[in-house]
């Protein structure tokens, strides 16, 4: 037993970690600004390409642009472009999904289709279709992403409109004369808030990943905004001769959607209900033991 808890220790040490990534992505997103030691579109040709340095601790890419102030302001691009797409994707989820679960009937069934359609349709070939109608531009990429994400929201908040409509609390407002608007308004839409919003850090990561593809691609943030996909398709061409164009942003990306993934099972997780261990069932038994002493005449 003794070589395992060295392993169950680091296993646990992940979450840890994961906090301590996405705060500090949180942390270069809201002081990006102020920290960022130069102008990340400043350029300068005569030091192109060169290496780390005390002015340039990251270097410079093939423009002669800092490397760490592009990494830190690309940061704030992603946060503020994962923030858009969950609150605009969860909005439309969570609208349809609440309201499925509480009228149930044909519009359930009307809107779960809808739903199950939109499940079934890759989420970057929806993205890669809106961007082909509506052009390509940064509010059109997040338009697309919200799109494409809006239906597992809408399907996870179905199910906790269904289950939390069929407790005992919700059946006892219909009956002292609660209006409809109130039992959705006020009941049902903030528990279903509540329970959502806990997948959406999962769901952070995911959406970072595509903001950078779709950048990737050249349909989503445009030069010279800094983002890391952008970054990455800038230092294609110099993959064999400066490799570390490359490496930073492609390693940068990978540890916060990493973190993200990693934030998003411990939380998920930490919900479901734990097992009785002995030292939990004689605190119970204690605090039993207790009130029952507290009752007797």
């Amino acid at each position: 037993m003794q070589p395992v808890r060295p392993l169950l220790k680091a296993i646990g040490a992940f979450p840890r970690s994961a906090v301590f990534t996405i705060g500090a992505f949180v942390l270069l997103g809201l002081l990006a600004p102020y920290i960022a030691p130069h102008d990340p579109n400043a350029q300068d040709l005569l030091i192109a390409g060169q290496g780390p340095t005390l002015a340039h601790p990251f270097g410079v890419d093939h423009l002669g642009r800092d490397t760490l102030s592009r990494l830190i302001v690309a940061a704030r691009t992603s946060l503020v472009g994962v923030c858009l797409v969950l609150v605009c994707a969860h909005a439309i989820g969570i609208a349809i999904g609440t309201i499925a679960g509480y009228r149930r009937g044909w519009t359930d069934e009307l809107l779960m289709r809808i739903v199950d359609v939109g499940q079934a349709i890759p989420s970057l070939i929806v993205s890669l279709a809106v961007i082909g109608i509506a052009g390509v531009s940064y509010w059109n990429m997040i338009l697309a992403l919200a799109l494409a994400w809006w239906p597992g929201s809408a399907r996870i908040s179905r199910a906790v409109a269904v289950n939390t409509m069929n407790k005992p609390h919700m059946e006892a407002l219909r009956v002292l004369g609660a209006s409809p608007d109130r039992i959705y308004f006020v009941h049902l839409l903030p528990t279903t808030i509540g329970a959502v919003l806990v997948y959406a850090t999962a769901d952070a990561g995911a959406v970072a990943l595509a903001i950078a593809t779709l950048s990737f691609l050249g349909l989503g943030i445009q030069p010279p905004t800094p983002e890391w996909g952008q970054m990455l398709v800038d230092a294609l061409p110099y993959l064999e001769s400066d490799p570390r164009q490359v490496i930073l942003p492609g390693l940068t990306l990978t540890l916060a959607v990493i973190g993200f993934n990693i934030l998003g099972e411990a939380v998920a997780l930490n919900r479901v209900p734990k097992p009785l261990t002995s030292r939990m069932l004689a605190a119970r038994r204690r605090v039993t033991a207790f009130w029952a002493k507290e009752a007797r005449p």
